[in-house]
């Protein structure tokens, strides 16, 4: 059993995953990739790629947080007063 995996942006990377968890790249030379190509010649169809999970937007003051700068730090950063 195999699964498609899409980037935290939404699109759909060259990697699948086997259903232990293990990352499987799109390179022919990998003996895991050639067997995922063997299950799919074998009319097997992987699961979609889960949709990514939207971040949680940040109030401002969590984002200045988040900066490591004080108020007053922010506004000289800026030129403000």
């Amino acid at each position: 059993m195999y699964k498609l995996i899409k980037s935290p942006s939404g699109f759909i990377q060259n990697l699948v995953q086997r259903q232990d968890g293990a990352l499987i790249p799109s390179d022919p030379a990998n003996t895991d990739y050639a067997a995922y190509l063997a299950w799919l010649e074998a009319g097997n169809t992987p699961d979609p790629a889960p949709e990514p999970v939207a971040p949680v937007p940040l109030t401002p003051a969590e984002k200045l947080a988040a900066s490591g700068l004080t108020v007053t730090e922010l506004k000289a950063l800026l030129g403000l007063k």
